[in-house]
């Protein structure tokens, strides 16, 4: 009897597993919803339409963007979360909504079971520079100057729990100094304010009005967070090389399907979008955009998020973010 049972376990793994394959060689048959887990008119969206145009070239569908922005990514990351795992709705977003949010309150999805990570495409690093108010030059100083009077130092970021805040927390226990957090509410007024010396420090993505900044001498660059260091910035260390590779924190982008799609359609959508991320059009869009092309496999880029989220819920729990 228990022969029986184990054929007939047997031939349906088969058969499921023979359904599934057929289904993915059968895929895409209809249109593709893209979710953008932030507003239009970004990077992310931008860079998310070019790869849904090269999608819809290369495999004879449309690739329609709809964009699904606010709380930080998590309500997009929730629209591909709650979607059916057939393959026709996938996301674009950073990793953050699955491997910092989570750490820091409470979410509507499950980041392990309930997304499926396609692969990574970008590395947006994140700069820590000195504001006009900020005497000094190097790393060395935001040290020497935080353990002659802590505190004394104040360093914005784009939020609480933001990705900037887990940066300083992490380099205030690495350097065993204190410094002031500053939070604002995004980025716009953070850089302007950055400009007028209210502050010290601020640590914030590469972008174009930064970098004209460092060029005129309104910032000095002291570390970056990056796989290694950037071609617009050579002479800037990453925080790795100074010796503080937890504060290495970088926003990292990628798509997403729902938990439950089918490993072949994962598979197929990574091997395409690898492919586009490789051509001279998506290189030229990043570098002139400051994002550094950072492909994976979907296996590499899921564990990749469950570590970081094991990282950051354990930093959260320690400074008291944790919810």
């Amino acid at each position: 009897m228990y022969s029986r049972i184990l054929r007939c376990a047997l031939t349906a793994v088969v058969l499921v597993t023979a359904s599934a394959a057929v289904f993915a060689a059968d895929w895409p048959q209809k249109s593709v919803r893209v979710i953008v887990a932030y507003p239009p008119g970004g990077v992310s969206d931008s860079v998310t339409r070019a790869i849904a145009d090269k999608l819809s070239t290369s495999l004879g569908v449309s690739f329609v963007v709809e964009n699904k922005g606010g709380a930080g990514g998590t309500i997009g990351m929730n629209e591909v979360a709650k979607a059916a795992p057939d393959g026709y709705t996938i996301g674009f977003s950073s990793v953050s909504p699955l491997a910092l949010s989570p750490a820091i309150r409470e979410v509507p999805y499950d980041p392990k079971k309930d997304i499926a990570p396609i692969g990574s495409v970008m590395v947006s690093p994140v700069i820590l520079l000195g504001t006009s108010a900020f005497i000094g030059k190097t790393m060395d100083d935001v040290v020497s100057q935080s353990k002659a009077e802590p505190g004394v130092l104040r360093w914005s970021t784009s939020g609480l729990g933001s990705l900037g805040h887990l940066m300083l927390e992490q380099l205030q226990q690495a350097a065993d100094i204190e410094v002031t957090h500053i939070p604002y509410k995004g980025a716009g007024q953070q850089l302007t304010d950055a400009l007028g010396g209210q502050f010290e420090l601020i640590s914030t993505n590469m972008g174009s009005a930064v970098k004209t900044n460092i060029a005129s001498g309104a910032f000095v660059p002291l570390a970056i967070a990056a796989p290694a260091r950037v071609d617009s910035l050579p002479e800037v260390p990453t925080f790795s090389e100074i010796g503080y590779a937890q504060a290495n924190k970088m926003s990292v982008f990628g798509f997403y399907a729902p938990g439950a799609t089918s490993d072949a359609i994962v598979s197929k959508l990574n091997s395409e979008i690898n492919h586009i991320v490789a051509t001279p059009e998506i290189q030229k869009l990043l570098a002139d955009s400051n994002n550094i092309p950072a492909t994976s496999t979907p296996k590499a880029f899921a564990d990749d998020i469950q570590q970081e989220l094991a990282s950051n819920r354990a930093l959260a729990k320690k400074v008291g973010l944790a919810p």
